[in-house]
């Protein structure tokens, strides 16, 4: 392998093999010694890559301070150029949770939305680079380059509190320089850390829970934890809960171990960095647990000195194990619900009387009927026939001149042509379509004591009557309602089409108001 991660395209030739003849041939050993002092000038390493080596690694917007056993630079350090703001905000909530140095580091930040950092005398060679980014309140969009060289496109910077270790990204190292940078959206770099040499980067280390614990820490878990948790926590965090509230359990060592969805609740050893500490003292307007009442000065210092000694707990009983199998989906069984099972034809029921039924539909009819002690009604007339069926389809009466037509046509198609009509008139489609409006609580108006007129609505609602009217499939019908703007179109006009078809998501509440301030009110038109 090459200094630049290359390998040498000509190997072959420079031993004089040549593959046509499947043999050695004499070549010039002049050429030959070039070559093999060139390659020497350029390999890195013959074999496994050098092994790796914690370089140096700083606090962009913060003084020195110690991370995973290393020393971090400041963001002071001489040698250290940075372009970008300076901001901090120590009171947003990571997600995932770390411990109390990295988090400070995290939240202390250089942004911007050309945000470099340069690391300048440099050793020649191969190095490692990792990033520390972090967002502190709306998402952003941004790409990262080391040295020139985009290593990162379009990363999205999440929710508030998220943060990222990014990389590790290898770059050789010849004009004493390190440079990263971001473009694009405002990015937020925190940390900048290195490592010389091409092995394998070591993960942060992560506080681990005290796993041989005391008798005294033992006896302190059973007298001032247990109860506790059991008193104020196992309703809603427990196997027990119908649905531990945030994933989160906290009735099993296994659940305080793995965390809730927004992750770790404890840290051990670190009660001011862990989520929990933070909940009970109710510091968090958003997470405030209890949430009805909280804990008594002293029962938040037992959790803090319990957190302290790491968190010992002798309890074994895996309840995220229980509550994941509780919620395993049992396939097999899931196979037989009735619309999982094969389609298959049906034999139609014996009836009496057989000569009723005109169809295999009407012998479902009359068995039913049967079974609710029902017979049937005398057929009715032709002109009460035609009667029904246009009410029916089209919510119209039948004109004098279709029943007239109807009442001449002899012939055994008779019937048939006055449904096919019916289904191809266009106020087929303004009668079935109206169920469908129904259910999706269509009007023109917004509601609300605001209840001015939608202007554009209409074109939802003749989106449907048209839908109804071309046949469309049931399953194409519900996709373009929900989806109709990412679906591929193939001409200008079946995409504004299908984008008319997701009013039926903006056919809903069209307002709202802030609950705090109120009066704040807010009508939405989309």
């Amino acid at each position: 392998m090459l200094a630049d991660g290359s390998t040498f395209p000509v190997a072959s030739r420079v031993w004089g093999w040549s593959r046509s003849r499947r043999k050695v041939v004499q070549r010039s050993w002049v050429p030959l010694i070039l070559v093999t002092a060139w390659i020497a000038g350029n390999i890195v390493a013959c074999g496994d890559d050098p092994a790796v080596k914690f370089y140096r690694a700083f606090n962009l917007n913060g003084p020195a301070v110690m991370i995973d056993d290393h020393s971090w630079e400041g963001g002071d350090t001489a040698g250290l150029v940075i372009q970008g703001n300076a901001f901090e905000n120590q009171s947003v909530v990571l997600k995932p949770t770390t411990d109390a140095s990295r988090a400070t580091m995290i939240r202390s930040s250089r942004w911007g939305g050309s945000v470099e950092v340069a690391v300048t005398d440099v050793p020649t060679g191969l190095y490692q680079v990792l990033l520390y980014v972090w967002e502190d309140n709306n998402s952003e969009r941004y790409s990262v380059s080391v040295n020139g060289r985009q290593v990162l496109a379009g990363f999205n910077s999440g929710t508030a509190g998220q943060w990222k270790r990014l990389g590790p990204w290898k770059t050789t190292v010849r004009d004493g320089r390190i440079a990263v940078s971001a473009k694009g959206g405002a990015a937020n770099f925190s940390g900048l850390e290195i490592w010389s040499g091409g092995g394998s980067v070591p993960d942060p280390m992560v506080a681990a829970f005290e796993d041989k614990p005391t008798e005294e820490q033992l006896a302190f878990f059973e007298s001032r934890i247990r109860p506790l948790l059991v008193d104020h926590c196992y309703s809603c965090h427990s196997a027990e809960a119908e649905e531990p509230d945030g994933g989160l359990l906290l009735d099993s060592r296994a659940g305080m171990a793995k965390g809730g969805h927004s992750g770790a609740a404890v840290i051990p050893g670190d009660p001011d960095n862990s989520p929990l500490i933070s909940a009970v003292r109710h510091t968090n307007p958003d997470l405030k647990m209890p949430p009805e009442e909280k804990l008594s000065d002293d029962r938040i210092a037992d959790l803090e000195t319990w957190i302290r000694m790491k968190a010992p707990d002798p309890r074994t009983i895996d309840t995220v194990a229980i509550v994941k199998a509780r919620n395993e989906i049992d396939w097999e069984k899931a196979r037989d619900f009735w619309s999982l099972r094969p389609v298959a034809d049906v034999q139609p029921p014996n009836v009496e009387p057989s000569d009723w039924p005109w169809n295999d539909i009407d012998r479902f009819l009359l068995t039913k009927m049967e079974d609710a002690g029902l017979t049937p009604s005398e057929d009715a007339d032709r002109r009460t026939w035609i009667r029904r069926a246009t009410y029916d389809l089209i919510g119209l009466p039948p004109s004098p001149q279709d029943i007239e037509t109807f009442l001449r046509d002899e012939s055994p198609e008779a019937f048939s042509k006055v449904i096919d009509r019916l289904l191809s008139s266009p106020h087929y489609g303004e009668r079935w379509g109206r169920h469908w409006l129904d259910v999706v609580r269509y009007a023109d108006t917004a509601g609300d004591n605001s209840d001015f007129p939608i202007p554009q609505m209409y074109l939802y609602r003749n989106w449907v009557i048209d839908a109804f009217n071309r046949d469309l499939p049931y399953d194409q019908f519900i996709r373009e309602q929900l989806a109709g703007d990412l679906m591929k179109s193939h001409n200008p006009e079946e995409r504004r089409q299908r984008m008319i078809a997701t009013g039926y998501i903006a056919n809903a509440r069209r307002f709202g108001s802030r609950v705090d301030d109120y009066p704040q009110h807010l009508t939405i038109e989309d």
